[in-house]
């Protein structure tokens, strides 16, 4: 039983992980993360925690986000939401 839970925890933690920062094309960059929420709807959360991640990495440059385009994916059944920013970093 032991190693069912230890699955159910490592596909718990994959499912919620960040892509990171990538560089996309000119000056232009993408971050995505999956939501581990159960259940349907959208995964308000992970959007929030992209927008986090973006905002801290153009802080760095003294910048502020500038989105290119956003895409959620709606949490349903046996299938975890999604939200996926392209952004560029602009002055202030």
């Amino acid at each position: 039983m032991k190693p069912v839970v230890a699955i159910a925890i490592l596909i718990l933690l994959q499912a919620c992980a960040s892509s990171g920062i990538i560089p996309t094309d000119r000056g232009a960059y993408m971050v995505s993360k999956r939501s581990a929420q159960a259940g349907f709807g959208p995964p308000v959360g992970v959007k929030a925690d992209v927008y986090r991640e973006a905002n801290e990495f153009c802080e760095k440059q003294n910048k502020a986000v500038e989105t290119i385009d956003l895409q959620m994916v709606d949490s349903g059944f046996a299938k975890p939401g999604s939200v996926s920013l392209q952004f560029r970093c602009v002055e202030k």
